[in-house]
């Protein structure tokens, strides 16, 4: 029998930072939870980083509820990270309303193509797709792949793959049995019409900068300021199980209008998610997803770079100082003016602190989120909550997306018998 968990959001007073940056506090405290229950488990979802409307805010809202609720179903039937956080992903691939899977945006020739990855903290194993066609849940792919890889090498000696593109990728999932579906399928009625909006501008622009029109071109870029950062939704998960293992996963419809076959960072090592257990060198387990411009989180490998980040003893400043350094005035995004991303990061360990009996065992996880854009939507839930909590992180005002950042987050003892921990 399992404990209760106690679960607490403890707001962390912001530090004094330069003119550059901005920062919000976390949310309103929860109280402790006394309830009955057998699960440990923690979940935090996002559904991108870039603008999110008040108008839809409700259905972001609903889609990260429901990816926590699916995740933590998983965690209390027994299912370590992985297996958990693969489940909030296909959630959030299904959402119309999100950049992944169903939905998706259209590529230059109208067509979808996605890219997924997951991270298994306590294998270190990765697996990715990238620029795939024709499959709904792309992590479902992803997830294969680290699983297949975990069984060691295939016949004659071969190395499995942890990471396929295109129509390899396609053949591969179908034959290890998971389901095709027609790219028309896959595309919704705002998708479509997003496709031919933007396609109107190109031609728009095009016309311009062939005509030297001077002041049209001003109001064309002045519009991509605007709208840009609504086109960089995707969306990820980071787990931590009854064990304290740790995974994280990412799935991306891409840009808008990209280029056919332009694989972006939900698909890299190192860039869209990054999950790690602690170890000798390591005190803390941690796990980070990103969401933004895929170019500028591939050049700088913010994932990985915010998990190194989280070793450190303050996670708020750590986090903070990483954003700020190795994103936003990042020397590889030197000639950039407006740098777009966002992260969900957790790091965990086993509490210290004296317990009331030999057998209770104690993780104490810290979760935050940050971004440079305008908004960023997230849901987080433990295993022992009723229902997931939500928010819509946004910009203070007078804050410059690209150039600005928001962090916030809060903290999750979450206590079992030691039986249940191997």
């Amino acid at each position: 029998m399992e404990t209760p968990l106690n679960c607490a959001e403890e707001q962390q007073p912001p530090p004094v930072l330069p003119d550059a940056w901005s920062t919000v506090t976390p949310q309103e405290p929860t109280t402790d939870r006394n309830d009955k229950g057998k699960a440990v488990g923690f979940v935090l979802v996002h559904a991108g980083a870039g603008y999110h409307s008040e108008s839809k805010a409700k259905e972001y809202k609903h889609v990260c509820k429901r990816a926590c609720q699916r995740a933590v179903d998983r965690l209390k039937a027994g299912a370590l990270a992985v297996d958990a956080v693969t489940a909030a992903l296909v959630e959030l691939e299904d959402s119309p309303f999100t950049n992944a899977g169903m939905g998706s945006n259209l590529n230059l020739s109208g067509e979808i193509e996605c890219d997924a990855s997951i991270m298994d903290g306590k294998s270190l194993h990765y697996g990715a797709v990238g620029a795939v066609s024709g499959i709904n849940n792309p992590v479902l792919v992803a997830n294969r792949l680290l699983s297949e890889a975990q069984k060691g090498k295939l016949s004659a000696g071969r190395i499995p793959p942890c990471f396929l593109v295109g129509r390899g990728a396609h053949d591969w999932a179908v034959s290890h049995g998971i389901p095709p579906c027609p790219s028309e399928k896959m595309a919704t009625k705002f998708s479509l019409s997003a496709y031919k909006r933007n396609k109107h501008k190109m031609e728009l622009s095009e016309k311009v900068e062939t005509g030297f029109n001077h002041h049209s071109k001003k109001r064309r870029q002045a519009s991509e300021t605007e709208n840009g950062s609504g086109l960089l939704d995707t969306v990820g998960a980071i787990v931590v199980d009854r064990e304290g293992n740790v995974a994280a996963a990412v799935s991306s419809g891409g840009l808008a209008m990209k280029h056919p076959g332009r694989v972006g960072q939900a698909a890299h090592h190192g860039c869209g998610c990054w999950a790690e257990n602690t170890s000798t060198l390591n005190p803390y387990s941690t796990a980070v997803s990103t969401s933004g411009c895929g170019e500028h989180l591939i050049r700088t490998m913010l994932a990985r770079e915010c998990s190194s980040a989280m070793q450190c003893e303050d996670a708020h400043q750590a986090l903070l100082e990483a954003m700020q350094n190795k994103f936003i005035s990042s020397p590889f995004l030197a000639s950039e003016d407006c740098v777009l991303g966002g992260v969900i990061v957790l790091r965990c360990c086993r509490c210290s602190d004296a317990q009331p009996s030999p057998d209770i065992q104690a993780i104490l996880v810290e979760f935050l989120w940050s971004h440079t854009t305008e908004s960023m939507c997230v849901g987080y839930m433990s295993a022992q909550d009723g229902k997931a909590k939500t928010h819509i992180s946004r910009l203070p005002p007078g804050a410059v997306a690209g150039q600005s950042l928001a962090i916030e987050g809060g903290v999750c003892r979450l206590v079992s018998t030691a039986t249940t921990v191997d």
